[in-house]
C-alpha cells in the first residue's frame, strides 16, 4: 500500500495556506510602513542631538545652505565654526537617507520659526501627503 497525499488534500492545503497569507500579510505589510516611520523619526532625533554639540561648540545651527553636511565635514561657505568638532559630529561619518532612500531636508530657520527643521518627505518624497506618504518633521510627527 502507498502512503502519501491525495491530490484533493494538498489543493485542500494549498487554499487554506493561501487564504491565511491573504489574511496576515496586509497585516505585516502595514507594520513595515510603521517601522519606517519609526525608524526616519529616530534618525531625525539623532540628527537633532548632533546639531545641539554643533551649536554647543560654536553657538550657531549650520545654515540651510551648509546643511546637514556641516556634521561630517567643516562648512567652506557661510558662517565659519570656529571650534568644529574633529571627526565630525556623527559617529558614522555619513548622513544617513531617509527609510525610503531619500535625503533629509535641512531648513535653518525652520518653517514654524524653530531654529531649524529637519524632514522626511516620507514614501513619495514629496512634500505633503497622508499616510505612508505623510512628512515626518523635527517639529511636527506623523499621525
Amino acid at each position: 500500500m502507498k502512503k502519501g497525499f491525495t491530490f484533493i488534500e494538498l489543493m485542500a492545503v494549498i487554499v487554506i495556506l493561501s487564504i491565511l497569507a491573504l489574511l496576515v500579510m496586509p497585516k505585516i505589510f502595514g507594520r513595515v510602513e510603521e517601522a519606517k516611520a519609526t525608524t526616519a523619526l529616530i534618525q531625525i532625533k539623532n540628527l537633532e542631538a548632533a546639531l545641539r554639540l554643533f551649536y554647543l561648540d560654536n553657538g550657531f545651527y549650520p545654515s540651510t545652505e551648509q546643511g546637514l553636511s556641516s556634521l561630517v565635514e567643516k562648512p567652506a561657505t557661510g558662517r565659519t565654526p570656529q571650534h568644529w568638532r574633529d571627526g565630525g559630529y556623527l559617529e558614522s561619518r555619513t548622513i544617513p537617507k531617509d527609510p525610503w532612500g531619500t535625503d533629509y531636508v535641512y531648513l535653518s530657520p525652520g518653517t514654524n520659526g524653530d531654529e531649524y527643521e529637519i524632514i522626511s518627505y516620507g514614501a513619495d518624497g514629496k512634500e505633503g501627503g497622508e499616510k505612508t506618504d505623510a512628512d515626518i518633521s523635527s517639529t511636527i510627527k506623523p499621525q
